[in-house]
């Protein structure tokens, strides 16, 4: 069996990569950057007041003059005045591009206004560019702000709106279906049979999708017949870009999945990692270019191969520059008995000077998903028989 680095790299080679489109700037929240942005001009564009108060020539102040005549009053989004007199000041807001002939700003809580004259006490601090965001110290016109690979935050719509982009190439959102499988399963809010379980596997992936930044999930429920498994999956192939299925692909006489998508042209690159939960997940390459990620069934296994596989997978696919894999220490010492890689479910704990920990939670098994609450991820131990010490480092997965 492949191990779960081998696995990574089949799917990295057999996923393509997404088409970019042109949005308008809201519409890209969450979507990962296609091309280069640079600075339309400086930042700030000029020399920016940083405090409400009064700007004035330094050098005349520190001088001696401490009764400085109001000349003017200037407030954010108006062109910048000039200064008539070394002994004179003008008012300024906050925002503000400085006036010219001044090069400090006093606080307006450092000062008193009397009669058009504002005041300055002996122990104000005078000195040059004091209170002033100065021009291009920030970034030059033309420098690069952000390149392609990031993904959209809030910081980085600022960054492209300050740059004057109405519209920005991203990827294109992929198409998802998330398919569930098997008799056995009804949906929350159906009258059930004490032999039949709910539906939830499907519910707990289209979350971990949407809550990543993938809005476009449809829902399927598929019952363990092959003429209907072969219907419906044939659709899903033709019009979506990636096929999540959860269930049918063990050993058992009703795993059909992994026969009817062969019949349907599926290539499959591989089939089984040697990992712990997750075994037999499945995954290939449809004619159409669609990818499957067939997850086994039981819900901790399914759980665990979204986060591991799928996810970075999507990710990759809308070229998206991954960030440093995030590492983390045991909090606890742990023994792997089965020569599979473990994916351990751990809450992270952090303690009073800030260090974090994992702290195993192990489960019942793999159909044990009660156990995954107040669980933060897991981290991914060597497979065993060996005993890991607290203090361990290795990497985490968030659900």
């Amino acid at each position: 069996m492949l191990t779960p680095a081998e696995a990574d790299t089949l799917i990295a080679r057999h996923t393509a990569r997404l088409p970019e489109v042109s949005l308008p700037l809201l519409q890209c929240a969450g979507a990962v950057l296609r091309e280069t942005i640079h600075a339309e001009r400086d930042q700030p564009p000029f020399d920016r007041v940083t405090m409400d108060g009064i700007a004035v020539c330094s050098t005349a102040v520190s001088a001696g003059t401490r009764r400085l005549r109001i000349e003017a009053t200037q407030s954010a989004g108006e062109a910048a005045g000039t200064l008539s007199s070394p002994q004179g000041c003008i008012e300024v807001m906050t925002g503000t591009p400085l006036p010219g002939g001044c090069d400090c700003v006093i606080p307006v809580e450092q000062i008193t206004v009397r009669d058009g004259i504002a005041n300055l006490p002996d122990e104000v601090e005078i000195e040059a560019w004091r209170n002033v965001h100065r021009r291009g110290t920030d970034a030059r016109q033309g420098a690069r702000l952000l390149t392609a690979g990031t993904r959209l935050g809030p910081v980085e719509i600022a960054l492209v709106a300050a740059a004057g982009m109405a519209r920005v190439r991203v990827s294109s959102q992929p198409m998802l279906a998330v398919i569930s499988t098997g008799n056995e399963l009804v949906e929350p809010g159906d009258p059930i049979l004490p032999h039949q379980v709910r539906r939830s596997n499907a519910y707990a992936i289209a979350a971990a999708l949407t809550v990543r930044g993938y809005p476009r999930v449809g829902l399927d429920h598929i019952r363990d017949e092959a003429a209907q498994l072969e219907e419906r999956l044939k659709f899903y192939l033709e019009t979506h870009d990636v096929l999540v299925l959860s269930g049918g692909v063990s050993m058992g006489r009703l795993d059909l999945v992994p026969e009817t998508l062969d019949k349907l042209g599926v290539r499959r690159v591989f089939h089984k990692i040697a990992q712990r939960p997750g075994k037999p997940l499945w995954f290939g390459v449809a004619p159409s270019g669609a990818v499957v990620f067939a997850l086994p069934g039981n819900p901790v296994s399914t759980a665990v191969c979204v986060s591991r596989y799928v996810l970075p997978a999507l990710a990759a696919a809308q070229g998206h520059t991954p960030p440093q894999p995030e590492r983390i220490a045991l909090g606890e010492t742990f023994t792997v008995t089965p020569a599979l890689t473990l994916f351990l479910p751990v809450r992270v704990s952090t303690d009073e000077q800030g260090a974090r920990a994992a702290l195993p939670r192990p489960t019942h098994g793999s159909g044990d998903f009660t156990s995954l609450a107040g669980t933060d991820g897991f981290v991914e131990l060597p497979p065993g028989p060996r005993t890991y010490p607290r203090g361990f480092v290795t990497r985490l997965y968030r659900w």
